[in-house]
């Protein structure tokens, strides 16, 4: 495999823009990247996963979107990863196969959570099955604990099983599980993207390379500025920005807040329509985008906005 650029800091979870009737909207695509690279200074990517409603999408629909996203990033964006993962092992192969086709950067898999794997040998067996597809492209597994075994079991020997991976998208609480993981990783062979956003300074302190999630669309600015202060170091300024970002999220989870919402939000904040999710979920209510833009824009951040 040729040498690649290693995965670290900031990626936007994208939202799949929908046409009022509910058709995935391509054309908004090439503006929605400019606004990432240049407004929110997020250059990486991560396509088709919870935030972009990937499994409420037919496989041409994901096709579709990942060509675009890769066709309207080139040159523009460093990394676009392509999540693969469905509830079927043919699926999931057909989209590693595709991802591969078209240059992604990485595939991702989320562990199937119908019939779920039981132990790490069955969900390894599930990845390797998916990863084999796309023999050069590097591979991240998709953690959501509720769904599989605990990350630190895995990573024993996995680089025999599975030689393209490359790491984790870590979407747990768990702390102690990722920093197990940090640990055996003493090498850094591996890539440990966190995806808990109102938690990603502590993540950083255990020494996460970077993050995945869906409130870098649109606070990815204020974001990158905590990554800085965390590297100078100034873990103080690095916590003012964590704390607003959590205060913000702690208000919009006690209103009720999901992928629509975050749709509803990235719309208000970008001017670029997100149109409304996919049955079975349901747009946003008026209330919650009027207190939603009321509290984001009442929030002072330490750099002035």
């Amino acid at each position: 495999m040729a040498p690649r650029k290693k995965l670290k800091g900031l990626v936007a979870a994208t939202i799949t823009p929908m046409t009022p009737d509910g058709k995935i909207n391509l054309p908004v695509i090439r503006q929605y990247v400019d606004y990432l690279v240049n407004e929110q200074n997020v250059k990486n990517i991560f396509v088709n996963g919870t935030t972009g409603e990937g499994l409420s999408l037919n496989i041409q629909e994901r096709k579709q979107l990942a060509e675009e996203w890769m066709c309207q990033g080139k040159d523009k964006l460093d990394h676009v990863i392509i999540h693969v993962g469905a509830l079927n092992l043919p699926e999931c192969q057909e989209l590693a196969r595709h991802a591969a086709a078209i240059g992604a950067d990485g595939i991702a898999v989320i562990a199937p959570f119908f019939f779920k794997p039981t132990n790490k040998d069955e969900l390894i067996a599930f990845m390797q099955k998916v990863a084999s597809e796309a023999p050069e492209v590097p591979f991240y597994y998709y953690h959501i604990p509720p769904l599989t075994v605990r990350v630190e079991e895995l990573l024993d020997g996995i680089k025999a099983q599975i030689p393209t991976f490359q790491g984790v998208k870590f979407s747990d609480t768990d702390l102690l599980d990722l920093a197990q993981c940090i640990h055996k990783n003493e090498t850094g062979e591996f890539e440990f993207l966190y995806g808990v956003d109102e938690q990603l300074l502590g993540a950083l302190a255990l020494g996460a390379n970077g993050a995945v999630g869906s409130t870098y669309n649109y606070l990815g600015r204020q974001t990158n500025l905590m990554l800085q202060a965390f590297a100078k170091p100034d873990l103080a300024l690095a916590q003012q920005y964590q704390f607003l970002t959590g205060e913000f999220l702690n208000f919009v989870i006690k209103l009720g807040f999901g992928v629509a919402q975050t749709k509803a939000v990235m719309t208000s904040v970008s001017g670029i329509p997100m149109g409304p999710p996919r049955l079975p979920l349901v747009a946003a209510s008026s209330e919650f985008i009027i207190k939603a833009k009321a509290k984001l824009d009442s929030i002072v951040w330490p750099n002035g906005d």
